[in-house]
């Protein structure tokens, strides 16, 4: 039987205090959040682990900061790139987390496939780093939600292929990126041909331009149900963190609806 996690992005609050809400709210997981910085010390977030644990909540991943460019045509900022997911990973590894996720880079002035090599190099750097420091973690790359950004479905399959990093399918980013044509039958055909057998993903509702994501919104719950019907269609497990503005309600629904479609 397929296996369905639901989870919100980010506690609501202090770790203390918004675990036990996620836990009362009959949720399974959580993704932490380092988006504006990584502000957790090691100790922390060994306390934080336990108190999951003691709640029964799975920390399935951490999100490393927005500040990430590892395309950048200057060197400086490609290291400091690599140093802020390393950070994220050591503290993911405190925390039990199993990925870091993380937007990758940016195409600027380069061609795709110039991008691509760029950031496959500083991605093996970053690995060599984790293996090193024996951090268990795994990277996992975002699709991302504007054309001018790094992070198209088949650039991270072909990542995770070349690299062995996994990926987190951000389902909001990839109906943003292609202007609402997001083909869920193609986006799975994909992940089913590329051996990808466990999901980790991104789910909210999404407002957009032509350029790409603008911002979150509430998780519409026709869009819930038609992407639920496709993971049971393929039966892929999969973990779903709501990123919408309310997330750990729309995990709650998310839930529900899956108990009725499953």
């Amino acid at each position: 039987m397929v296996k369905v996690l639901f989870g919100p992005a980010g506690f609501g609050g202090s770790y203390d205090k918004g675990i036990p809400v996620i836990a009362k709210a009959g949720l399974d997981c959580v993704e932490v959040e380092f988006v504006y910085g990584v502000k957790m010390s090691n100790e922390t977030a060994k306390k934080v682990s336990e108190f999951a644990e003691k709640n029964k909540i799975n920390i399935t991943s951490v999100h490393a900061p927005y500040y990430i460019n590892l395309s950048s045509d200057e060197s400086q900022k490609r290291g400091a790139s690599r140093t802020r997911i390393l950070q994220a990973a050591e503290r993911a590894h405190y925390l039990k987390a199993k990925y870091v996720v993380f937007h990758a880079g940016y195409y600027g002035n380069l061609s795709k496939e110039e991008t691509y090599k760029i950031i496959k190099e500083q991605i093996g750097k970053i690995q060599s780093e984790i293996k090193a420091k024996k951090f268990n973690v795994v990277l996992a790359p975002e699709t991302t939600g504007k054309a001018s950004q790094f992070g198209d479905l088949d650039e991270l399959l072909k990542l995770k292929k070349e690299t062995g990093c996994h990926l987190c399918v951000d389902f909001a980013h990839l109906k943003a990126r292609y202007n609402g044509k997001r083909d869920y039958k193609e986006i799975f055909d994909k992940l089913r041909k590329n051996n990808v057998k466990e999901i980790h993903s991104h789910f909210s509702g999404i407002n957009y331009t032509a350029k790409g994501e603008r911002n979150h919104i509430i998780t519409p719950e026709a869009e819930i149900k038609e992407l639920l019907s496709w993971i049971k269609k393929y039966k892929i497990d999969t973990t779903i963190i709501n990123e919408s503005p309310e997330p750990i309600e729309d995990s709650v629904k998310s839930k529900k609806l899956w108990g009725i479609v499953s």
